[in-house]
């Protein structure tokens, strides 16, 4: 866990000219407290416990500031004046000796930025955003796997530009060393070498990731334009992000499998002026939405999205109906939407078979391979659900992947309960076809699904005769890449929703909203052992997502009745799908905290007791 951070501050910042006259640019103030005050606060509410500051220029004000702050220390650049920031890093190599948080000292962010950094489990990790047009921007090109190629303020000098540079990254302390390694000799040369250039050149032996988060609300402060922008557009927007719309909304905390319960900004996203969605504006909209829920899980260069209005059901049969051709589906059911998905199957005539397996284990991969031999002269797809939203049981994709990879047929995975929140890599894992909706993990409204799809596949089906008007996957997806716009009208107040829960979901971050999820999970399962409940699937299994909990078997009880009484205290609950056995789902997702688990427990506590 990196618990550490490095601010780089010893710049002269002269194109500030009276502002920095007297106090380095880290200390220009916004609404009573200076920049690198409020960064290192940010800091401290990250859980971050060292911060070292590269000083230089009027290092005194560091100084003093160090004596205010117990976690951090200074170490001075005695050449900040014809050295650059690489030099102030190398000065540091003494006292960093663990992975860290590199920070500009210039910089006003959004906190969710540190987190989403720290959640990441790659140890190199580069946060950048979208364009910004602030003017004085360093331009990022990456490689198809979101890794490091190249940065500059210079667009010629790129291949192309994919990101733009936030001046926050993490650097394990091997990177950091073999930057330092680097630039050493150099230094004999000359003192100005940024620190952009090291991680690039290191960036050449080792990969680099580059995260971007489309929409992250940040500025530098070079220049009095930026310190204006920063006052008059960026602040506000870190400070209160709804500001503009205010509405008094009842929070419900929604314990159903989804739709999830949604923030008040997904909510008032949808207050906008009306708009044909035939306008290239909307279009625009919708190409941006399909384009970020792409690069979720896999690379745009090799991935595509096709979006669909309706349920993930709607998705789901998409895909089964369009994507057959003559060959054969294996089905692979450990719940009711396996179940689903065979049924589909049959209302379209497909040929398939079901690989039945219990509702509480996960599927046996040995049983799959068996199936898969057995089929292979017609065998073409294999269909499974990821997290079985029946059960909470997350099955093993990665696995699967593997063995139709093997066996050179094409995976279809139901993700509608996992994408967003537990993370997927569709290439690594050999997915030709990922289907979700905007209701779950992404935390967005009812009414919008989507189908994450290999191109080599989608081109593959060009020919197949459809099954379906509505949901002709290829005629939507050739559609789309066309026209920038879905084939019949669009829920557009739900796609300006979605827009949001996509922004949100990029600045929390997918390992950061599972570790959320997690702890919701965690205290539920505290909470079901302290009332003797039992949960249906083995507790290493679980998806900690949604558990299925079985009835209690109190003669006070009646689920109609328990869901009456919580949801007159604000929760709802939704009863089980498992066979024969009593039983009701708790689904700890949306935007919650474990807190509301908690005070759910409580009600249920408080009924039980009745």
């Amino acid at each position: 866990m990196v618990n550490t951070a490095v601010i780089l501050a010893a710049g002269l910042g002269s194109r500030l000219k009276e502002h920095t006259a007297h106090k380095p640019k880290g200390f220009l103030v916004i609404d009573d407290l200076p920049i690198i005050e409020r960064s290192i606060l940010q800091l401290r509410k990250s859980e971050i416990e060292h911060i070292w500051i590269g000083t230089g220029y009027l290092s005194q004000e560091y100084e003093r500031l160090a004596q205010k702050y117990p976690q951090v220390n200074c170490v001075y650049n005695d050449r900040y004046r014809d050295s650059g920031s690489m030099y102030t890093l190398y000065n540091m190599r003494e006292s960093v000796r663990e992975d860290f948080l590199l920070l500009e000292s210039d910089l006003l962010y959004d906190i969710a930025g540190l987190k989403n950094l720290l959640a990441d489990t790659r140890s190199d990790v580069i946060l950048s955003s979208g364009a910004t047009h602030s003017n004085d921007e360093v331009y990022i090109e990456m490689d198809e796997e979101g890794h490091l190629i190249a940065m500059s303020k210079q667009i010629e000098l790129l291949g192309r530009v994919d990101a733009e540079l936030v001046g926050i990254s993490k650097v394990s302390l091997d990177t950091y060393q073999r930057m330092c390694r680097l630039v050493e000799a150099e230094f004999h040369n000359h003192l100005k070498w940024d620190y952009e250039q090291a991680l690039v050149e290191v960036g050449k032996k080792k990969p680099i990731a580059v995260k971007k988060i489309e929409k992250f609300t940040w500025c530098e402060i070079d220049t009095e334009e930026h310190l204006q922008r920063a006052k008059e557009v960026i602040y506000p927007k870190l400070k209160q992000p709804a500001a503009h719309l205010s509405l008094p909304i009842k929070r419900n905390i929604l314990l159903n499998p989804g739709p999830a319960t949604t923030t008040d900004t997904v909510k008032l996203a949808q207050i906008v002026p009306d708009i044909c969605p035939r306008e290239q504006e909307f279009g625009d909209l919708m190409e941006w939405i399909a384009e970020q829920l792409t690069v979720f899980v896999a690379p745009k260069s090799e991935y595509d999205t096709v979006l669909f209005s309706g349920s993930g059901t709607a998705a789901v049969e998409s895909v089964i109906s369009s994507v057959i051709g003559e060959g054969k589906l294996l089905i692979l059911s450990n719940g009711a939407y396996g179940e689903r998905m065979a049924e589909i199957a049959q209302v379209y005539h497909i040929d398939y078979e079901v690989l039945e397996s219990s509702s509480v284990l996960p599927l046996s991969l040995d049983a799959v391979e068996a199936s898969i031999i057995r089929n292979k002269n017609k065998l073409t797809h294999v269909a499974v659900v990821h997290n079985e939203t029946t059960s909470g049981i997350l099955n093993d994709i990665d696995a699967i992947g593997k063995l139709c990879a093997l066996h050179e047929v094409d995976l279809i995975v139901d993700a509608m309960s996992s994408y967003g929140a537990i993370p997927i890599n569709m290439k690594a894992s050999n997915l030709s076809f990922l289907i979700s909706s905007s209701n779950k993990n992404l935390q967005g409204m009812a009414g919008i699904s989507f189908i994450v799809a290999c191109k080599e596949k989608l081109q593959k089906i060009k020919e197949y005769s459809p099954k379906s008007y509505y949901l002709d996957l290829y005629k939507q997806y050739e559609y789309f890449q066309r026209t920038h716009q879905l084939r019949f009208t669009p829920p557009v107040q739900t796609f300006y929703a979605l827009e949001q829960a996509i922004i949100e979901t990029q600045n929390e971050g997918i390992e950061q909203r599972y570790r959320r999820y997690t702890e919701s999970w965690q205290t539920l399962i505290k909470g079901l052992d302290h009332l003797q409940l039992q949960y249906l699937v083995p507790i290493q299994y679980h998806s900690r997502i949604i558990t299925s909990i079985k009835e209690p078997t109190s003669r006070n009880y009646e689920f109609g009745a328990m869901h009456d009484y919580l949801y007159n205290n604000g929760f709802t609950i939704y009863p089980g799908k498992i066979g024969q056995t009593a039983s009701f789902r708790v689904a700890n997702i949306g935007a919650i905290t474990y807190q509301d688990i908690e005070r759910f427990l409580k009600s249920m506590e408080e009924y039980l007791s009745m």
